[in-house]
């Protein structure tokens, strides 16, 4: 009896001792995953910081060593989707559903989604355009300054696409980016600096919060295909969204180039460009191929966390642009332009934190949803 019991107890204790071995295996299985998503993260926002940047200093640069066509800088903003093609084919999901799902087969020829894909398409290199007037007139840093108020518009156009509510913080988020805009336009010493008459002057800024407004737009639009067409996307469909839409882009860009005649200029644009020839190429290949770092990055927080989140780090980029242009570019930093940056980071903070709030919210609902079920069962 005695012996029995002692087995009895000793398989209690090795049952205990399994359980407690299969917890630890667990809980290091969910922190690898985790420490996984942050690392994977953490790459996908360097990329979009960084790359962002570049693409604008180098697009600058361009102008600056004697590159006069816009729909030339409009172009390397979007022919550079090879790239993706490339990351495409060496990614694998894991998540790709099966080509025999009706669902699949219905999405990935649904003329919705085609027409969707197209005009955002032809709204991109509206934006692309429009952006690059605005670098073309405007410095830098008041060009990076203005743009970075597309988050506001994102806010506005989320309210009618996404029933995005105004809540405190999001309506001080807006307040802050327009101030901060407002204090860049009104700067006269930004027009002083650069060889541009006033009209062109204004032309770049017109320019510029208009891209800004259509990028917000386009923003918007993402999250309403996320979220009522793809649904539960995969990461492939991200890249695959961001690939059509750059095609026609590119598409569109080169009808602009050939019919503006600009392209019967770029050869002596290229004996003319002060560094020289290899310069002249390497300046637009790095446009382009950084751009579409940004893009990978983008597309990367997007699939790791979400739209909103990657539009914010995408717009967190922008107010560091101003501090490279004054390393690079010369120009100069004064009293509004330093009080401007300060006004958008806390405005990008206050949105940042409200999004933190309902990413808490969401989790915290559906963690009660799935007890209630628990318990049901």
């Amino acid at each position: 009896m005695e012996r029995s019991q002692e087995l009895y107890g000793n398989g209690d204790q090795n049952l205990e001792a399994h359980l407690i071995d299969q917890e630890v295996r667990e809980s290091s299985v969910t922190q690898a995953k985790n420490y996984k998503k942050w690392l994977s993260v953490s790459i996908y926002a360097f990329l979009v910081l960084t790359c962002q940047a570049l693409s604008t200093i180098m697009s600058r640069l361009y102008y600056e060593n004697g590159g006069k066509s816009t729909w030339m800088v409009t172009l390397v903003q979007r022919v550079g989707f090879p790239v993706l093609l490339l990351f495409r084919l060496f990614t694998r999901d894991g998540q790709q559903p099966e080509k025999t799902d009706p669902c699949f087969r219905h999405l990935s020829y649904s003329t919705t989604l085609r027409l969707v894909y197209f005009l955002k398409g032809i709204l991109g290199s509206a934006v692309c355009y429009m952006s690059s007037v605005g670098l073309l007139y405007l410095p830098v840093s008041t060009f990076s300054l203005i743009f970075a108020s597309q988050l506001g518009f994102t806010a506005f156009f989320s309210y009618f696409l996404n029933s995005q509510k105004f809540t405190p913080f999001i309506i001080n988020s807006l307040f802050l980016l327009t101030v901060s805009s407002a204090l860049v336009v009104l700067n006269d010493e930004s027009q002083n600096t650069r060889n541009v008459s006033r009209e062109e002057y204004v032309l770049g800024l017109i320019c510029t919060i208009t891209a800004s407004a259509g990028l917000g737009l386009i923003l918007s639009l993402v999250q309403v295909i996320l979220r009522k067409v793809l649904k539960k996307p995969t990461f492939s469909a991200v890249i695959d969204m961001v690939i059509v839409q750059s095609l026609v882009s590119s598409c569109v860009v080169l009808i602009g180039l050939f019919a503006s005649g600009e392209w019967k200029y770029l050869s002596s644009e290229m004996e003319s460009y002060r560094p020289g020839k290899v310069s002249y190429v390497m300046t637009l290949a790095s446009a382009a191929i950084s751009m579409q770092l940004c893009n990978i990055g983008a597309v990367g927080l997007i699939f790791e966390s979400s739209s909103v989140f990657s539009n914010i780090i995408s717009s967190v980029g922008l107010p560091m642009v101003p501090v490279v242009a004054v390393i690079v570019f010369n120009e100069k930093m004064n009293a509004s332009k330093i009080f401007s940056i300060i006004l958008a980071i806390w405005g990008f903070l206050s949105y940042f934190y409200q999004s933190y709030l309902d990413e808490k919210k969401l989790k915290s609902s559906h963690k009660n949803l799935v007890q209630q079920e628990d318990s049901q069962a």
